[in-house]
């Protein structure tokens, strides 16, 4: 029975791949890609795990480009923005798949980690060997301790289970009104008697500051009892500002290479490729050091040791990488560039420090 006959088909196949035009604009194929905008001649009616490997590979770019992208990035600075200002851009991962890719891959790590959301289970079954799994931890931290801490006092004599519930609740409440601690013009921070004024802001952005000072006790007793509420809201916070920040970092670049006649997008082609660069290698860091805490809690094996020297060998590669990158990328003297690289090192530290400051703020206001 042929093709067209088959009632099962929900499309022509005439529309099928190896047709004569491009099912998407028409235009008559000489090859599997329509020369004229670019459509593979493929068809879509195959088996699901093979549309799904596509569609992974379309979005994130795994296959032989990624491997030709990994390498420069890591050991040849500025190759992928010079091959890339070049012309030679197909067999490389695009600049900003790169760094989406890298950032959410280190952001993600580095909040499972911080949050201490990753612990290490060591049990010894019944032939005495030691077995290590890591486990994802999804409950409340702080409830999980006041559960056990239940435990251990029903398990008291009642008189004494209800001194240690006192004792708690008074170190909780504190001994003095947490407001006295505030100070401002010599005297205890009061909502009505001793408010903060800013004079050169209008008063409904005053109003708010001393909202946020009223509430700032209580949340830094949140915050005590679980740190995680602030690590959680800083790291919510930082791919979106860290992702803001790169236009500005290309606008230094810019500015420091005000006569090198580049236009803006080629510096933030560069800055895109060095922080996905700064990302990996932290991803990396990270990795080695959680695999070695993993293998050994006691941090005095051979493990340990070949973390930290790879950690250190990456610290001293950094700062050298992007020395090195803009030499190859802006092609100017040796003095020129070193004199350069520092100043923007300086602006660069100082814009990722009022970043980070701005991002705590933001944190500790939104909680």
């Amino acid at each position: 029975m042929s093709t067209n006959n088959n009632k099962a088909l929900t499309i022509s196949s005439k529309r099928l791949a190896g047709s004569a035009s491009c099912m998407n604009c028409g235009t008559g194929l000489q090859g599997p890609f329509c020369h004229y905008c670019g459509q593979p001649d493929k068809n879509f009616l195959r088996f699901f795990p093979v549309l799904m490997r596509e569609l992974l590979e379309d979005f994130l770019d795994f296959d032989s480009r990624f491997m030709r992208t990994i390498k420069p990035l890591l050991f040849r600075p500025g190759k992928l923005t010079r091959d890339y200002l070049d012309g030679k851009r197909f067999r490389y991962v695009p600049p900003l798949r790169l760094y989406i890719f890298s950032s959410l891959i280190f952001f993600f790590l580095a909040t499972i980690l911080a949050t201490n959301s990753i612990q290490i289970h060591t049990e010894t079954d019944e032939e005495g060997e030691t077995i290590k799994s890591i486990q994802i931890e999804t409950e409340d931290q702080e409830k999980l301790d006041r559960e056990k801490l239940d435990q251990a006092l029903e398990k008291l004599d009642p008189e004494l289970a209800a001194e240690i519930e006192s004792g708690i609740k008074e170190i909780e409440d504190g001994d003095e009104d947490d407001q006295d601690r505030i100070q401002f013009n010599d005297k205890p921070w009061d909502r009505e008697t001793n408010p903060l004024i800013i004079s050169f802001l209008p008063d409904k952005v005053n109003d708010w500051i001393n909202d946020e000072i009223a509430q700032s006790p209580q949340k830094g007793k949140e915050i005590e009892a679980n740190p995680n509420l602030i690590t959680d809201k800083i790291f919510d916070l930082l791919p979106a500002t860290m992702f803001v920040l790169l236009p500005i970092v290309a606008l230094l670049f810019k500015f420091w290479y005000l006569f090198a006649k580049k236009y803006y997008v080629e510096h933030l082609i560069f800055a895109l490729h060095n922080h996905s660069f700064a990302f990996v290698v932290l991803l990396i860091i990270m990795l080695a050091n959680a695999f070695a805490g993993w293998q050994d809690p006691a941090e005095t094996g051979a493990i340990t040791t070949a973390a930290n020297a790879l950690t250190a060998a990456l610290c001293i590669w950094v700062p050298i990488y992007m020395l090195l990158s803009l030499k190859r990328v802006y092609q100017q003297g040796w003095v020129l560039t070193f004199v350069k690289y520092s100043c923007i090192g300086i602006s660069y530290v100082t814009l990722l420090l009022l970043a980070t400051t701005v991002v705590a703020i933001t944190s500790f206001v939104l909680l």
